[in-house]
């Protein structure tokens, strides 16, 4: 391909136009014969120092940002390369990918799903609706990429343009009709996603979160805005959760801003006006069944994910399905047929008598959310008269008390290094109050002291009912110790990541296997005194 079918005419071009151009790239040590390199200025580095580099390795052309680099320099001494001059390198190089990979989105319906919250739940929830409906979907998300039969763990939640684009060409070329991609703020900011035609895009939810990157919430709702305001096509679809304050601010501002030109789809728990509405939740171990409420139908829903916030996370599903004219019969067997998303309220059941779930919540709000689910899920059960307790005989000094009519909630977390530090009291003292015994242990730490970090989180916490232990292992193991007959045991901020971060060094790690290890060790050892199990056989399975 050559460069004059890559670039805009308002650009400016030191070189030839008839370069030959191979390939893309925004890194300059991956840089091979006939790419393109973008020069892109980051948070803690600016790639322009790069652009001999990338011309050493062989780039053919290099886009640079406006008086960024001495053109002149560069232009005499390689004359063979092409040197592209705009105004934002980050825009350029999402133009140039899209075009280098044939627009793919125009071939394909895409749908963008963006929030603090809830989007990998949903991404997933929606693909099984597609599927369901007769659609190749690809998935491009948190956990991992899925393009046909293939499934790659994801680097990145949105990845870098070239990466995207590539992608998305990948899906269709294997047959894809559809695809589902999560959305990151940090990818709106940074335009990665840019000259995407999304047919559908989607909000879940704003929180706190990320701060570290955005300067304050407006501006971390301002790139969430992108993808409705930029990147949703004319003739698209918003779906969008009100229960939010910022997804009603969404939907006003959209109305105003765009008029008729994008057709808006709002969902609720709470206001029966919605296009979509969920009433009639009834919470179970197994799963979740609630009554959906369109202007079109009414129907009941069984979701075999637990807790309120998958009703939200399947209600912005099925306004996804809706807006590309799935029937809410497809819709609804859609919702059924997703299966146990990774590290989402994920359940670990070897047969111990209490519940032990692994979940991703790494924010207050989730962390909430998560907490609240629980106490749903004990009240729903009367534990007083639905389940005897287990004796067990404790030879540490952190045995808990039995709370009467209920199990207990026993939560372990940390909070992330180098990332906002603000929401480290916060969740400490949600944790607390919302447990009934807390212990605080490392997560990633990255490049921070963990203790710092624990710190931080015991500034916000009231009470006694914690414990702080910075080796996570420990930490869980500690909470199935301390677990009785019809307790829940929380291990949250991690959920699918199979790593621990620490000085920059990624370690293996898994929540899960760590949480599996120490339950295998307890109940393989020899019981003391009676009772009776925790409620049959449902208890710990989701």
């Amino acid at each position: 391909m050559k460069l004059q079918q890559l670039v805009k005419n308002e650009w400016k071009v030191r070189g030839s136009l008839s370069t030959e151009v191979a390939g893309l790239s925004y890194d300059s040590r991956t840089v091979r014969m006939g790419d393109i390199f973008a020069a892109l200025k980051g948070v803690a580095a600016d790639s322009h120092e790069y652009v001999e580099d990338a011309i050493k390795r062989g780039a053919s052309a290099v886009i640079v940002e406006s008086g960024r680099i001495n053109t002149d320099y560069y232009t005499d001494k390689y004359p063979q390369t092409a040197i592209v001059e705009t105004d934002d390198t980050r825009s350029a190089l999402a133009y140039v990918s899209d075009a280098f990979y044939g627009h793919p989105s125009n071939e394909m319906d895409v749908v963008g799903i963006t929030g603090t919250n809830g989007k990998t739940t949903t991404s997933y929830i929606t693909r099984s609706i597609l599927m369901k409906a007769g659609y190749k979907a690809g998935l491009i998300g948190t956990i991992s990429y899925i393009v046909g039969s293939e499934q790659f763990n994801a680097p990145h939640t949105t990845p870098e343009a070239p990466d995207f684009q590539s992608l998305l060409r990948r899906m269709k070329d294997d047959g894809c009709s559809a695809v589902v991609s999560e959305v990151s703020s940090h990818a709106l900011a940074q335009k990665r996603a840019d000259f995407t035609r999304f047919r559908t895009a989607a909000f879940t939810n704003l929180t706190r979160d990320h701060l570290d990157y955005h300067k304050d919430m407006d501006d971390y709702y301002s790139a969430k805005k992108r993808l409705f305001a930029d990147l949703l096509v004319d003739g698209g679809c918003a779906v969008i959760n009100i229960d939010d304050e910022y997804g009603k601010r969404l939907a006003k501002e959209l109305k105003a801003e765009r008029g008729g030109s994008v057709k808006i789809l709002t969902y609720s728990l709470k206001d029966s006006s919605a296009d979509l509405f969920a009433d009639d939740v009834r919470l179970s171990y197994s799963g979740t069944k609630f009554r959906l409420k369109t202007a079109d139908a009414e129907t009941e829903i069984t979701i075999g994910l637990v807790g309120y916030v998958n009703v939200y996370n399947a209600l912005c599903a099925a306004g996804i399905g809706l807006s590309i004219n799935i029937s809410i019969e497809d819709v609804k067997e859609g919702i059924v047929m997703t299966e146990m998303v990774k590290g989402r309220f994920e359940c670990v059941d070897l047969g111990q008598d209490f519940l032990a779930v692994v979940d991703y919540a790494h924010t207050e709000d989730a962390l909430e959310g998560l907490l609240k689910t629980a106490h749903q899920l004990l009240d729903a059960y009367h534990y007083a008269g639905k389940v005897g307790r287990l004796a067990k005989m404790r030879k540490d000094r952190f045995s808990l008390p039995t709370v009467k009519g209920h199990g207990k909630i026993i939560t372990v977390f940390g909070c992330g290094g180098n990332r906002d530090k603000g929401k480290r009291p916060k969740m400490g003292e949600l944790a607390a109050k919302l447990s009934d015994f807390v212990i605080i242990t490392s997560d990633n730490p990255r490049g921070e002291d963990p203790k710092k970090i624990l710190k931080d989180i015991e500034k916000g916490i009231k009470g006694d009912n914690y414990i702080v232990i910075p080796d996570r292992a420990v930490a869980i193991s500690l909470a199935v110790e301390l677990a009785s007959s019809g307790d829940i045991v929380l291990v949250a901020g991690k959920g699918h990541e199979e790593y621990q971060e620490i000085k920059g060094t990624r370690l293996n790690f898994s929540d899960k296997v760590t949480l599996e290890t120490a339950i295998k060790r307890t109940i393989t050892r020899p019981a003391f005194g009676g009772g009776t199990t925790f409620m049959g056989s449902e208890a710990a399975r989701c």
